[in-house]
């Protein structure tokens, strides 16, 4: 099925009630406080994500993308609204919910990279023994890191060390996978091959993922749909259907580029 495809069998499938989002987001509102002030990161935010969806959340700095994505995995509380995943209210961290960041040393300095996702398997109780063995060797695997599996992180280039939490984060198996604008701080080259490998692993398991990145042209790379939130605090101006993978025609992505330059440049207006 293409992305288009996927996109059409989702609205359709939400339309007719034939079936239910994996996760909601309905009308979620996120403050915390400083000092001096309390801020709205996020304002009566609600959207839906689908099984298998690459789902971006895009926006200008400090818009609340990265927020959302927190109180979706449950590191952060809505001061208002509620997020389900799969009809469950979403209360705390879980291992159905696995979070990679931005920053490349999130993995335990004193163990190997093999150690760091058995570790991980070993901890969320999902798995013992052979089990998390196999299904650490398998996730390597898929990132092109088994030749690796017994160095330490320090070993490793910044790109590789991202790898190996991003297979880390897929060896849990969750229901959705977040990242947090996992590829900002590589340099183009190789940024565009961690894209191209993520799309490779979403190829082989069509595992469900939000993503969120400050670049529009990683959004339309990288999503099947993409949320485009306003400046601070973040509300939501638009969704709109990313091009499909299949679709070679550069014109297409250079059209919702400019789309999406408008509208971020409107809404940036308006809030000044």
């Amino acid at each position: 099925m293409s992305d288009m495809a996927a996109l059409a069998s989702h609205v359709q499938a939400d339309a007719l009630g034939l079936a239910a989002p994996l996760l909601e987001i309905d009308d979620v509102t996120v403050q915390y406080k400083t000092d001096q002030y309390l801020v709205t990161a996020a304002h009566q935010v609600s959207f839906k994500v689908y099984p298998s969806d690459r789902y971006v959340l895009f926006g200008p700095s400090g818009c609340g993308k990265s927020t959302l994505l927190k109180a979706v995995g449950g590191y952060v509380r809505p001061t208002q609204g509620t997020i389900r995943l799969k009809g469950r209210e979403i209360l705390e961290p879980g291992p159905d919910r696995m979070m990679v960041f931005q920053e490349f040393d999130q993995l335990l300095p004193w163990k190997t990279v093999r150690q760091n996702i058995e570790f991980a398997l070993e901890a969320s109780g999902r798995l013992k023994g052979p089990q998390v063995v196999e299904r650490a060797a398998h996730y390597l695997d898929k990132v092109g890191l088994s030749a690796f599996q017994d160095s330490y992180p320090h070993m490793l280039s910044g790109g590789m060390k991202q790898r190996v939490s991003i297979a880390r984060g897929m060896a849990m198996e969750p229901d959705v996978l977040l990242m947090d604008e996992p590829f900002a701080a590589l340099d183009v080259q190789a940024r565009r091959k961690m894209q191209d490998e993520l799309l490779r692993l979403w190829d082989d398991t069509h595992f469900t993922v939000m993503f969120v990145t400050h670049s529009i042209e990683e959004a339309i790379r990288i999503g099947t749909r993409i949320l485009l939130l306003s400046p601070h605090p973040g509300q939501v101006k638009a969704e709109l259907n990313s091009v499909p993978r299949d679709d070679e025609q550069a014109e297409s992505r250079a059209r919702l580029e400019a789309r999406i330059n408008e509208m971020l440049f409107t809404f940036e207006d308006a809030a000044t």
